[in-house]
């Protein structure tokens, strides 16, 4: 036995690592389906991370490493031991046969449901993810996007559960080798040195290296929990220190006997944390630092006070927390929790998807459970045991051959459209440059009355999300960590007049305008940008769960740069969306703080007031990918923007600045549209597609002359 959700039972045996042989343990079976009950039911109805995947990060950990040295020590010889125990191949066969068929399974389900359930725009992307997920390394994945700013803002994936398969994955394989080399060493030293063929040296070895492992795993995970939160939950260094306890335990179980009335105090208390601790620990945003110790902690004490070397005698009662466990219904849930853990997830989002829903009511969410048992149930007696029993186990040689051969069809089936998919996604192009603006009029539809004919909106929902701005694919904004400068050089490269682009993403849009009024009015312009960096003094942004500190050094080194540039006007945005959905817009208090820098500098600015944000529960491309209208893929104009201009209230303290605002362009009276003149307005659901600020040059050049009177 060698894992916990991809197995149905505890090992016998399982304490066969500390020299004793306990028998069965059905209260480990029942902490597992305890652990995959709360996992479903915080994930389908509060949205929370319950504690349930550390619990079974753990337990994988005992189990693995418990089986490893049960083969090891279960020979009078360790070093032959240790040469039959880390032949990889018959374990990984094992293993594959445990892990494949489910997971195969269910990664075509999800494929088939991408294609009929999910918008085209997410096809690419979710393919990529299936792709992670079947080669274990969904929890890199996950971790990578989540720091990448055009990535980052993802909807929740069908998939993303997996990340914890992924990670078990690689702690298996891991062990693995490292147990091979290990094994390699001692059978070599020990026809030297006796010593180390001692059953005791051997465990100590091993425990020495798991505790070692272990505690730096928990310092790097402490350490980048106040670094960048997002990364740590699904970095598998973060994590490995939850697999390596349960292995410690495994190696060094106390063999102490306690009395009746503490293992029972001791297995309320640890059973009622496990049970509790996803109401008052916010696990995204604690796991896997210390707070994670609380579900691993009493994981831990079960194991211990459920095993009878904790008890008088052998054959005493094993008590009332590890009689309960015991119970034929957590044992029956237990056993098919791997299958279960599989299939609730995406059950639950593409039911959200298809009802277009952020949450489900008490019996939607009844019913998303019911189907998720009655298919994990299905798919442990129908697919997991009968490709994992062999020969034996009550199942024919034509049906394992049948149902062998039905899933690599479905896998072959599946994997060609993930490919098919993942290509078109990497060759999608935008070619938007030279539309006619009598069938695009864009930002004119709304300030001038343009007539908007009957055609097919652009840039298609398909390819928006790569219809950033010209500085992003000529990589002259500097990204998430990196602390440069870069100074880019557009419009007029030749004129003596200079306007710099300044500031974040919401600045950075604005080059499509400024780059071609540049060159037809022949001022320069320089861009200093950063991804998620407006200007700022002393505010720290939160971007995707991650507390962005860099932004105020990197706005003051700016600064202090055109202090130096001198630019004759500087581009900035002006004002920002209040913390919070759906509150309008607003000037923070850093922004006035450099406004009043550059008033004290003498500097000319021409600040634009920040777009519409459409937060909701589809990005706009997606919502119009689905087949529906852009007057419901938008955003109301009173959630996203405040009444007037937050400027107008600011204006007569800076007669250096001029505030602009293009509201109007993108908004009725009241929605704000995901289409405006048969040009889509976002590519994601706060970035305006460069193809409709192409449509604004003909308002920002008038606005440019009236401010700067330079033609």
């Amino acid at each position: 036995m060698s894992a916990t959700l991809t197995t149905p039972s505890a090992t016998p045996n399982e304490d066969a690592a500390t020299g004793n042989t306990s028998g069965y343990r059905h209260d480990l079976d029942g902490l597992r389906g305890i652990a995959i009950a709360l996992v479903a039911v915080f994930h389908v109805w509060f949205g929370r991370v319950s504690g349930g995947v550390d619990v079974f990060l753990t337990l994988s950990g005992y189990f693995f490493v418990a089986s490893l040295l049960k083969h090891v020590l279960a020979t009078g010889a360790p070093t032959v031991g240790w040469n039959r125990a880390v032949n990889p191949w018959p374990r990984l066969w094992r293993l594959v046969r445990r892990l494949l068929p489910a997971l195969v399974l269910v990664l075509v389900f999800i494929t088939a449901m991408i294609a009929l359930v999910m918008p085209k725009t997410r096809w690419g992307p979710l393919g990529s993810e299936v792709q992670a997920s079947a080669l274990y390394y969904q929890n890199w994945h996950l971790a990578l996007d989540s720091q990448d700013y055009q990535a980052a803002d993802s909807a929740n994936s069908p998939m993303q559960h997996l990340w914890s398969m992924s990670m078990q994955g690689q702690f298996f394989l891991v062990t693995l080798l490292a147990a091979l080399t290990l094994g390699g060493v001692l059978k070599l030293v020990g026809r030297r040195f006796a010593f180390f063929t001692d059953p005791r040296v051997v465990r100590g070895i091993v425990g020495g290296a798991l505790l070692a492992v272990g505690v730096v795993s928990f310092a790097w995970a402490t350490y980048r929990h106040g670094v960048n939160q997002p990364f740590n939950y699904y970095d598998t260094i973060a994590r490995l220190w939850e697999p390596l306890v349960g292995g410690l335990l495994a190696v060094w179980l106390p063999r102490v006997a306690v009395a009746v009335w503490l293992r029972v105090a001791v297995g309320v208390t640890a059973l009622g944390l496990i049970v509790t601790c996803g109401w008052w620990i916010d696990g995204v945003t604690s796991y896997p630092a210390a707070w994670a110790l609380v579900p691993v902690g009493a994981t831990l004490a079960l194991i211990w006070i459920g095993s009878p070397t904790t008890r008088p005698t052998p054959t005493s009662d094993p008590g009332p927390v590890s009689t309960l466990l015991a119970h034929r219904w957590p044992v029956w849930l237990g056993s098919i929790a791997y299958a279960l853990y599989l299939w609730h997830w995406p059950l639950l989002i593409f039911y959200l998807t298809w009802r277009y829903q952020d949450s489900v009511s008490w019996w939607e969410g009844t019913l998303i459970l019911a189907v998720s048992v009655v298919l994990a149930w299905a798919t442990t007696r129908w697919i997991e045991a009968p490709l994992r029993s062999g020969r034996g186990g009550g199942f024919s040689q034509l049906y394992r051959r049948g149902l062998t051969i039905v899933l690599i069809v479905a896998t072959v089936i599946a994997g060609a459209t993930v490919a098919v998919w993942q290509y078109n996604a990497a060759t999608a192009t935008v070619n938007t440059e030279n539309l006619d603006p009598r069938l695009y009029p864009g930002a004119r539809a709304f300030l001038d009355g343009a007539p908007v004919p009957h055609v097919e909106a652009e840039p298609r929902p398909e390819v928006a999300d790569k219809d950033w701005p010209i500085t992003s694919y000529d990589s002259i904004i500097s990204g998430w960590k990196d602390p440069s400068i870069k100074v880019g050089v557009y419009g007029d490269p030749a004129a003596t007049r200079t306007v710099a682009l300044v500031g974040g993403s919401h600045a950075e849009q604005w080059i499509t305008a400024l780059n071609a009024i540049g060159k037809q009015r022949h001022f320069k312009v320089t861009t200093y940008l950063k991804v998620g960096c407006a200007l700022t003094t002393e505010h720290v942004f939160i971007w995707f769960g991650q507390k962005y500190y860099q932004c105020n050094d990197w706005s003051r080194r700016v600064m202090d740069r055109l202090a130096v540039d001198k630019p004759d006007v500087v581009f900035t945005n002006s004002t920002r969306p209040v913390e919070g959905a759906g509150r309008g817009d607003y000037v923070p208090k850093d922004y006035t703080e450099i406004f009043d820098q550059f008033r004290e500098r003498g500097q000319r600015v021409v600040a634009v007031r920040d777009n519409p944000w459409a937060v909701g529960e589809l990005k706009p491309p997606e919502c119009l990918a689905e087949g529906r209208k852009p007057q419901v893929c938008g955003v109301d104009r009173a959630r996203a923007m405040a009444p007037t201009d937050p400027t107008d209230a600011i204006a007569s303290r800076y007669p250096n600045m001029a505030f602009l605002d293009y509201t109007d362009a993108m908004c009725t009276q009241t929605y704000c549209p995901a289409v405006v003149g048969n040009v889509l307005l976002w590519h994601d659901y706060h970035h305006l597609t460069a193809t409709f600020v192409r449509t604004l040059i003909p308002a920002v050049d008038n606005d440019l002359q009236a401010a700067l009177r330079w033609w």
